[in-house]
């Protein structure tokens, strides 16, 4: 718990500290080393560690180990002033999926590439897992190859929704439509046909609804 004896912060900390807070409340998200050494206009990486845990040995945030944005703002940080403290309390860990292997379930835990802050009003109803996108099948609704859908997990659905349909031990994302018991998978792309299940002879398992998408980059052109 953060108490009113934090320990002060120098300049560069408060500025990195007040880096991290404008970066998630703009994108959701935590920032990469990346990120926050373009930001600060520095060249060497191992500056923005240094002062990463510097800040959390200060009890200000906590690193999380082999991930790519594992910097999670800790309850009351900002009381130094630095940061909105609604940016370090509405935020919400959530895994990501990627590539998924021949015969393995897509949401195994084998599966997780990393885990990403959410801000926890970006997506209604709220998102319960992230999916990283492989094709071009759903091109046309706007979701590219490689983009991360923001997923609430449900086994329900309504016609028109986009979902992750599971069939099998393999995943789809795709929109929803059934009468009785035919689904109908359809992509929104026509260069890819539609996948269709009569459901008294096979599963379908609806992993979640796509509720939205996290972008950390623009998608360049040429």
């Amino acid at each position: 718990m953060v108490s009113d004896s934090l320990p002060l912060l120098s300049p560069r900390q408060q500025q990195m500290l007040r880096l991290i807070g404008q970066f998630m409340t703009r994108h959701g998200l935590p920032p990469t080393r990346a990120d926050l050494a373009h930001a600060l206009r520095l060249r060497n990486r191992q500056g923005i560690d240094q002062h990463l845990r510097a800040l959390e040995r200060k009890g200000y945030l906590r690193l999380e180990p082999g991930i790519a944005r594992g910097i999670r703002l800790l309850s009351g940080a900002g009381e130094a002033g630095a940061i909105p403290a609604a940016a370090a309390a509405n935020t919400r860990l959530l895994p990501l999926y990627g590539r998924v292997a021949a015969g393995v379930p897509t949401l195994a835990q084998g599966n997780i590439e990393e885990t990403i802050a959410i801000d926890r009003a970006l997506f209604r109803p709220s998102a319960d897992f992230l999916l990283r996108v492989h094709g071009q099948s759903m091109r046309d609704a706007g979701i590219a190859h490689r983009d991360i859908l923001a997923v609430h997990r449900t086994p329900q659905a309504s016609n028109g929704q986009i979902v992750v349909a599971r069939l099998g031990d393999e995943a789809t994302v795709k929109y929803y439509r059934r009468r009785g018991s035919l689904l109908r998978l359809e992509p929104a792309n026509p260069e890819f046909a539609p996948l269709e299940v009569d459901l008294r002879r096979e599963a379908c398992e609806i992993e979640g609804i796509v509720v939205g998408i996290v972008r950390t980059e623009l998608t360049r052109r040429g």
